[in-house]
């Protein structure tokens, strides 16, 4: 094409509503009684959801079952799934040695509050994995980055906490803060504005909570100084933005300027956790965190979450000094999932291929977006991967909010229609488990060529 690369960039965007436009007026055909559904629950559910993140434009799809890689609608429509429980279902939907487990544990008690022999099974699990000697359980995501920085306050007696801008540690208030700020609250990019990310956090919780751009290790530096400062939480690979990579040397650099001001430094590995590689982002990356986070994947599809540290971190609980406390922690039904997922299921070797054949899907986008010249790129860690509306690799949040959302949207309505569900933020990743087969992996790329081939026409 002759036009220039705005040009194209707009002629792309002008194209890509037209698509929205259409798609939009055939998922509301198809999808008539998700729609009836959502608006029965809107009478009692705020949002006629149970949680935020589930509402979406135009209405949000009402999954009645899901099986292996496929999820089915109230409509009867069937999906191939590659949002996958947000990065949670790395087993597949109902993997029969998770079910095994589940129903065997069943027979046997879903609660006990009192410690079972599989707490330790996991916990050694999770310590082989992860090389951290010592674990606690919680029932998500949030509440282990919760009780972490805790554990980080009480090692260190100091209040702050530092987090990159665009991050998401979960819904407790001193990491709702600067998820997905508007630029024009932002202030500079080299030294954000912390923004509350909803009503209801405190003047003195947002004072205490610092925010850097990520990929900037001399911002670290520099709000280290006063060595008032807990913990630094990140993840070791971003994706509450899609998939955003460290640059060379950033989570190295990270690492040493943690340790010579005396900060912990906390890996939010509830999304790369298990679906990075065997030991996760950690072992993939090869830095190792004070404490890491982990969630989502490693329960099967049952509510877990879990936190490990060194020796000296987790001691703290163990002297009484940092309390964790949760009746539903270690249950017994969660255990038994968290064993089969992490023992029977995605094992060393079924990890490995299960990356190669994301790398297969990567590959074939990928090579549709080179073929087209498109304002896009491909990422993939481990497991999960995502397109990028944007010609270059994104660093830190203020590049993701340069990518074109419109044509973002666009794709996914598109997919939809045709049985591919992706994550409906734009801003999370595909997931292919273990049970995806090749053919239902590279499903996506058939459809994402259509669209292209729509787009470019």
């Amino acid at each position: 094409m002759s036009a220039t690369k705005p040009t194209l960039r707009q002629d792309l965007a002008d194209r890509a509503k037209e698509i929205t436009r259409r798609e939009l007026k055939a998922y509301a055909a198809n999808t008539q009684a998700s729609q009836a559904a959502n608006e029965r629950a809107r009478k009692v559910l705020p949002l006629g959801v149970p949680s935020s993140f589930q509402a979406y434009d135009p209405h949000p799809l009402v999954v009645r079952r899901a099986q292996d890689a496929w999820m089915e609608d109230v409509d009867g429509n069937r999906y191939v799934d590659y949002d996958m429980g947000f990065g949670s279902l790395f087993a597949g939907h109902v993997n029969p040695l998770v079910r095994r487990a589940i129903e065997k544990q069943l027979d046997n008690g879903t609660l006990f509050v009192t410690p079972c022999e599989t707490n330790a099974d996991v916990a050694e699990l999770l310590a082989a994995r992860y090389k951290l000697p010592m674990w606690r359980f919680t029932n998500s995501g949030t509440e282990a980055t919760m009780d972490a920085i805790r554990v980080a306050r009480g090692i260190t007696g100091r209040h702050k906490i530092v987090k990159v801008e665009g991050g998401y540690h979960g819904h407790h208030d001193e990491v709702m803060i600067s998820m997905k700020p508007a630029l024009d609250l932002a202030g500079p990019a080299h030294m954000p504005t912390p923004v509350p990310a909803t009503a209801g956090i405190t003047p003195a919780v947002l004072a205490d909570t610092i925010v850097i751009p990520y990929n900037d290790a001399d911002a670290l530096a520099r709000v280290l100084q006063n060595h008032d400062v807990a913990a630094f939480i990140v993840e070791p690979v971003m994706e509450n933005i899609g998939i955003c990579m460290p640059q060379p040397g950033y989570l190295e650099d990270v690492r040493r300027i943690t340790r010579e001001h005396g900060t912990m430094l906390i890996f939010d590995e509830v999304k790369t956790g298990i679906t990075a590689g065997w030991a996760g982002a950690t072992g993939v990356l090869g830095v190792q965190p004070d404490l890491v986070c982990l969630a989502k994947s490693i329960g099967g599809g049952l509510p877990i979450g879990a936190f490990g540290g060194t020796q000296e971190c987790m001691d703290q609980i163990t002297s009484g000094k940092v309390l964790h406390l949760g009746t539903y922690n270690g249950n017994p039904l969660v255990m038994a999932a968290a064993q089969a997922v992490l023992a029977e299921v995605c094992t060393p070797e079924a990890t490995e291929a299960t990356v190669a054949r994301n790398a297969q899907l990567v590959r074939a986008c990928d090579d549709i977006i080179r073929a087209a010249d498109l304002p896009a790129h491909t990422i993939q860690f481990g497991a999960k991967g995502c397109i990028t509306w944007a010609e270059e690799p994104i660093r830190n949040y203020r590049d993701y909010k340069a990518t074109d959302f419109d044509i973002a949207f666009a794709q996914w309505m598109h997919g939809i229609n045709r049985g591919i569900l992706l994550p409906p933020g734009l801003d999370e990743q595909w997931l292919i488990s273990v049970v995806h087969t090749e053919e239902e992996a590279l499903r996506y790329a058939s459809v994402f060529g259509e669209f292209v081939d729509e787009l470019t026409a």
